[in-house]
């Protein structure tokens, strides 16, 4: 069956698939998205997906949406070059680290970045301040496990990082701009402040098919 993914450029949900999809060495259609013509709450996306958003990825006569959703689908579906292990007590460490992310660092992530964007720094930074607390806790667990071992959980590359990674480059990306200095002060440069997690982002940017995964206006 043809797979076909429809995402968008920067959505870091959409990020993680690409990475999984070239990672498992499958090929797919490319649908890209543009948000700023809202296509992605087109009537045709809207059937795919009611909720308007993306990844969402369709096999055959089979849609899935949710990012962690499709990488669990594409590793059961597609098992080769598996990305949850190769053992249950890997595969549950795995989604618990991930459901941990999600829980506790994701919604702290999303509010500075968007901040950012939306030169809000000023108005919000005492909030910001605060989020960059929670983030800088989480990244500090993540750094201690990367002080370690290659990868966030074991040997292998895994969907864990496939759904950190895009989010640590969506935050330096934000922080690198001039407003939001101060905010960043502690977390850049990661090479100092946090040089195992800075090793693991060189690492994945050197992985095979990395490059064609790269959010495409980001090169604008």
């Amino acid at each position: 069956m043809a797979l076909t993914l429809y995402w968008g450029s920067g959505s870091p949900f959409s990020w993680r698939v690409l990475l999984a999809l070239e990672h498992k060495g499958l090929p797919f259609d490319s649908q890209l998205l543009h948000f700023d013509k809202q296509e992605q709450q087109s009537p045709q996306m809207l059937k795919m997906n009611p909720r308007g958003r993306v990844p969402v990825l369709k096999d055959g006569d089979y849609v899935v949406f949710e990012s962690v959703a499709i990488l669990y689908y594409l590793d059961m579906k597609y098992p080769q070059i598996p990305i949850f292990g190769e053992s249950p007590e890997e595969a549950g460490v795995i989604m618990r680290v991930i459901c941990e992310f999600q829980a506790y660092a994701e919604p702290y992530v999303q509010k500075i970045i968007d901040a950012i964007f939306a030169d809000r720094v000023a108005q919000d930074v005492d909030a910001l301040t605060d989020a960059m607390h929670v983030v800088g806790r989480e990244a500090r667990t993540i750094e201690g496990r990367l002080s370690k071992e290659e990868w966030i959980v074991g040997a292998h590359y895994s969907a864990l990082d496939m759904v950190i990674f895009p989010w640590i480059q969506l935050l330096r990306r934000a922080l690198d701009k001039p407003a939001a200095a101060e905010l960043g002060a502690r977390f850049l440069p990661m090479e100092r402040n946090y040089p195992a997690l800075a090793r693991w982002i060189h690492r994945i940017e050197a992985l095979p098919g990395y490059e064609r995964t790269y959010p495409p206006h980001w090169r604008e």
